[in-house]
C-alpha cells in the first residue's frame, strides 16, 4: 500500500485485506519492481522513494477516499503489535484524531516513566486544540510534561483547561450548546485526575515561589490519593520541597526522601533528587552526609552504562562545591571538568547555571575575583525558576565579591536595591542576603567608624543565628557565628569576639569547613591568630590559618630567588603531610579531610615529587628537616 513507508507481508495483509501480500512481495522482488528489502530475512521492505511518491500521488488522485481507511488499518495493526509511534503516526496521517488521542492517552504513563517528555509533548500538540480541550487525561499529561521540561508559560492555561475538561467529563451527555462532552479512555488515569491536578497545582506553585500554596495543594493531592497511588510519592516530594523552602530542613529531608523512594518504587525516574537531598544536608552543616549522597548517586549512574543518565553531570558539580569548601581546589576543578566533558545531555537544563556558580567559587578561592564575576555574569541569564528554592541569588554572590575587591559602594548599593535591612525578620529564603548585608555593615564600620553600623550588624546576626539554630540550619549558624566574631573584633573587643568564634570552630571542625572561614580574608586571619594564641580550636585552627598562606613556591615579583623544595607545597599538601606524619593511612586521611581516596593519593604523590623522596618515611624526615611538622 502506498501509504506505508515500510511494509511486511503481515502489515500488507492488514492494510490491503486480500491475504496475498507475501506472494505479491516475492513476485515484485524477483521482477526487480522497485521493492527494496530492509533485512536479511526478507521480512520488511520499502518501495524505491521515487516510485513510492508516484504510487501515493496516483492513489490520492484516483481514490482519495481510500487513504484514511488505509491509514486506519495500518494504525490498528501497529497498535496490536505494540508499536505506539507508528500507530500514532498513521492515525494522525489518516486524520483519525480521536484514535490518535486514544493512543496518546494510553501512552502517557509509560512515556513519562521513560522520560520521553519531548516526544510526548510533540504528539499531544499535534492533536487539534478543539479535541484537546475535551480530553482531560491528555491535558493533564501535557501539564506534567511542561512542568518537567521547565516550560512554565503555558502551564496556568493548560491546567485550567484540564480542570474544566475534568468537570465536563463528569457529565454524561453533550452540552446545551451542542458541543461534545469531555472524553477519556483510560479509566485508571481518569479516576486519579483530581489528585494529579492538585499535585500539578502544587508543583507549579513551588516553581513560582508560592510555597504556602505548594504545601496546601500537595496536602490536597495526598488527601485525594490512595496509599498505593503511583504518584502519591510525587505529592510527598513536593510537600518536602515546600518544607525546605520554609527552612524546616529535617522535616523536609524526611518527607522528600520518603516521597522520592515511593516515586522510584512506582517506576518513575527522579533525576534531581540526589542534588536536592544533598543540598538539604549541606544547609544542615552535614557535609559528609551530602558527599555520601552524591557518591552513591554517581555509583548508581555508573552502573546504568550508556547513555549517561540525566543529572550525572550535576552530581559532579555538587561534589566540586564540597571539594571547594574543603579547600581541595584541584579536586573541585577535576569534577567541574568531568561535568563539562559529560556534556549538556547528561545534565538537567535547569541546573546549567550551577556549573558557572561552582566555577566562580573556585576562581574566588584562587583569588581571581574578576574571573569569578565574569562567571556570575555568564550564569545569570541561564537561571530559571525550578522546584528547588533559589537560596544563593547571583546579585548577593556578586556583592560578596565586590566586598573582597574593596568596592564597598557597589556592595552597599546592592543592599539598597534589594531592600534588605538589619530590621528585617529572619527568613530562610533571604538568609543568604541578610548574611551578605551583615558583611557590608561590618565593612562599612571599618571604613566609616560609625558605631551604629556595627550595632546593626550584631543585632541582625544575633537574630539570624537564633533562627537558623532553632531549625538546625548549621551551615548558616557557623557562618553567622564567624561573622559575629568578626563584628566584635571590628569593635576592638577581641575577648568577646572569641566566644561565638569558638563555637563556630567547634561546629565546623567535624565537617572539615575551610573556605567559609578563609574567604573572609585578612580580618578572619587575624581572628584565627588570636584563637590560636588563646588555645582555641587546636590543630583545626592552625590548619585554617595555614590555608591563608600563599603557596610558598610562588616566586617573588622580583624573581630573585628559586624556591626550596619544601616551599612548593600547598596548604592542602602540608595538611596531608602532617597526617601522614601522624601515622594515618590513605583512607583515614580521606575520611579526616572529607576528600576522595584518589585525591589523597594525588596529594601524596605531589608531596613526594616536591620533597624529592620516594616513601612516607623519607617524606616525614624531609618535612622535619624543613621544620614543616
Amino acid at each position: 500500500a502506498p501509504v506505508l513507508e515500510r511494509f511486511s507481508a503481515a502489515l500488507g495483509d492488514a492494510v490491503r485485506a486480500d491475504g496475498n501480500s507475501k506472494q505479491l512481495l516475492e513476485a515484485r522482488e524477483r521482477g526487480n519492481l522497485f521493492v527494496v528489502p530492509l533485512d536479511d530475512r526478507r521480512e520488511w521492505y520499502r518501495y524505491h522513494h521515487l516510485f513510492a511518491d508516484v504510487l501515493r500521488a496516483h492513489l490520492i488522485e484516483r481514490e482519495p477516499e481510500r487513504v484514511p481507511e488505509l491509514h486506519r488499518r495500518a494504525s490498528e495493526w501497529y497498535e496490536a503489535i505494540g508499536e505506539r509511534s507508528q500507530a500514532f503516526r498513521h492515525a494522525l496521517a489518516g486524520e483519525h484524531f480521536d484514535r490518535a488521542a486514544d493512543i496518546v492517552e494510553f501512552a502517557i504513563p509509560p512515556m513519562s516513566m521513560a522520560r520521553q517528555e519531548v516526544t510526548l509533548r510533540a504528539w499531544i500538540e499535534a492533536l487539534p486544540n478543539e479535541l484537546l480541550r475535551r480530553r482531560p487525561v491528555i491535558l493533564a499529561g501535557l501539564v506534567g510534561v511542561l512542568l518537567q521540561t521547565g516550560d512554565l508559560s503555558p502551564v496556568e492555561t493548560r491546567l485550567g483547561e484540564a480542570e474544566r475538561a475534568l468537570e465536563l467529563a463528569s457529565r454524561p451527555n453533550d452540552q446545551p450548546d451542542g458541543s461534545p462532552a469531555a472524553d477519556f479512555v483510560d479509566e485508571e488515569q481518569f479516576r486519579g485526575l483530581p489528585g494529579l491536578l492538585a499535585l500539578y497545582r502544587a508543583g507549579y506553585a513551588q516553581v513560582m515561589g508560592n510555597f504556602p500554596d505548594a504545601a496546601r495543594f500537595a496536602q490536597q493531592a495526598l488527601d485525594c490519593m490512595e496509599d498505593d497511588h503511583p504518584l502519591r510519592g510525587g505529592a510527598e516530594a513536593v510537600l518536602g520541597l515546600a518544607l525546605w523552602s520554609s527552612g524546616d530542613l529535617e522535616a523536609a529531608y524526611r518527607v522528600y526522601a520518603e516521597g522520592i523512594a515511593r516515586v522510584r518504587r512506582a517506576g518513575y525516574v527522579a533525576d534531581s533528587s540526589p542534588a536536592f537531598l544533598a543540598e538539604m544536608r549541606i544547609a544542615q552543616g552535614r557535609l559528609r552526609d551530602a558527599l555520601a549522597i552524591f557518591e552513591r548517586a554517581l555509583r548508581f549512574a555508573s552502573e546504568q552504562g550508556e547513555p549517561v543518565p540525566l543529572g550525572t553531570a550535576d552530581l559532579h558539580v555538587g561534589i566540586s562545591e564540597l571539594c571547594r569548601e574543603h579547600d581541595d581546589l584541584e579536586g573541585a576543578m577535576q569534577h567541574l571538568q568531568t561535568s563539562k566533558e559529560l556534556g549538556e545531555t547528561a545534565g538537567l537544563p535547569e541546573n546549567r547555571y550551577r556549573w558557572y556558580l561552582a566555577m566562580a567559587g573556585v576562581k574566588r578561592a584562587q583569588g581571581d575575583l574578576n574571573a569569578a564575576l565574569e562567571l556570575l555574569d555568564d550564569a545569570e541569564p541561564l537561571y530559571a525558576a525550578w522546584f528547588s528554592p533559589n537560596l544563593r541569588p547571583i546579585p548577593a554572590l556578586r556583592a560578596r565579591l565586590w566586598l573582597q575587591q574593596g568596592r564597598l559602594g557597589d556592595a552597599a548599593r546592592w543592599a539598597g536595591q534589594q531592600a534588605v535591612s538589619p530590621d528585617d525578620e529572619p527568613s530562610y529564603l533571604r538568609e543568604f542576603e541578610h548574611l551578605t548585608l551583615a558583611r557590608i555593615l561590618i565593612a562599612r564600620h571599618r571604613s566609616e567608624r560609625e558605631a551604629r553600623l556595627l550595632e546593626d550588624a550584631t543585632r541582625l546576626l544575633a537574630r539570624l543565628v537564633e533562627a537558623a539554630d532553632e531549625r538546625g540550619r548549621m551551615a548558616a549558624v557557623i557562618e553567622g557565628l564567624a561573622l559575629q566574631g568578626l563584628a566584635w573584633q571590628a569593635s576592638g573587643n577581641d575577648t568577646v569576639a572569641l566566644v561565638p568564634f569558638e563555637r563556630a570552630l567547634a561546629l565546623a571542625e567535624p565537617e572539615g569547613y575551610v573556605r567559609t572561614f578563609v574567604d573572609e580574608g585578612p580580618p578572619m586571619r587575624d581572628l584565627l591568630r588570636r584563637a590560636v594564641a588563646a588555645g582555641i580550636g587546636g590543630e583545626y585552627s592552625r590548619s585554617l590559618l595555614a590555608a591563608f598562606e600563599e603557596p610558598a613556591g610562588r616566586v617573588a615579583a622580583s624573581g630573585s630567588r628559586a624556591p626550596a623544595p619544601a616551599e612548593a607545597l600547598t596548604a592542602r599538601e602540608l595538611e596531608v603531610l602532617r597526617l601522614v606524619a601522624a601515622g594515618l593511612q590513605n583512607q583515614a586521611i580521606a575520611d579526616h579531610l572529607v576528600i576522595s581516596l584518589p585525591t589523597v593519593k594525588r596529594h601524596i604523590a605531589n608531596v613526594y615529587g616536591k620533597l624529592d623522596v620516594g616513601s612516607r618515611t623519607a617524606a616525614v624526615a624531609r618535612a622535619n628537616e624543613f621544620k614543616l611538622i
